[in-house]
């Protein structure tokens, strides 16, 4: 994000707090062990059990580095629980005609198509924010293509 500014739900912060401790505990220990049985095998140079484990590492630190800089950039968001309106934290049914869909709309921190978690910041969250059950929505999507919808249903 551009912006640096950071939005997650509490759930979000609270999935990204236990991934850095996992990352940070079990992991990082885990990575150690096997960089230090891989020096064991002899010369480094030409180690690939080494050369994947450091490259492991490498990934994993800067998972952490990512993870630690969200968690202190982040606005933590309560979604109202006796509102109308569509709000970061929302969980909204919508019919895109004759099928429907069921979006969270979350910050970009965590947000997951495969899982329904929409950002807040893309085509179709940022449409939805602020509208209520019953409106008809259109925006333009990443390809180009127009989307309509219309709000079934909002939860919180």
């Amino acid at each position: 994000m551009a912006d640096n500014n950071f939005i997650l739900t509490p759930e979000g912060k609270e999935n990204l707090e236990a991934e850095l401790h996992y990352l940070e505990t079990e992991k990082r220990a885990e990575i150690g062990e096997r960089i230090k049985v891989a020096r064991e095998f002899g010369d480094i140079s030409e180690n690939s059990e080494y050369d994947d484990a450091k490259n492991e590492q490498g990934m994993m630190e800067a998972r952490i580095a990512e993870i630690s800089r969200i968690l202190s950039e982040a606005t933590v968001v309560n979604t109202p629980k006796r509102s109308n309106n569509v709000h970061i934290g929302s969980t909204v049914t919508v019919d895109m005609g004759g099928r429907e869909r069921v979006f969270t709309i979350v910050g970009g921190a965590e947000s997951d198509a495969a899982a329904g978690k929409i950002s807040n910041e893309s085509p179709v969250g940022s449409a939805l924010l602020g509208r209520k059950k019953g409106d008809k929505v259109e925006t333009t999507g990443p390809t180009g293509r127009v989307i309509s919808m219309t709000i079934v249903k909002i939860e919180h």
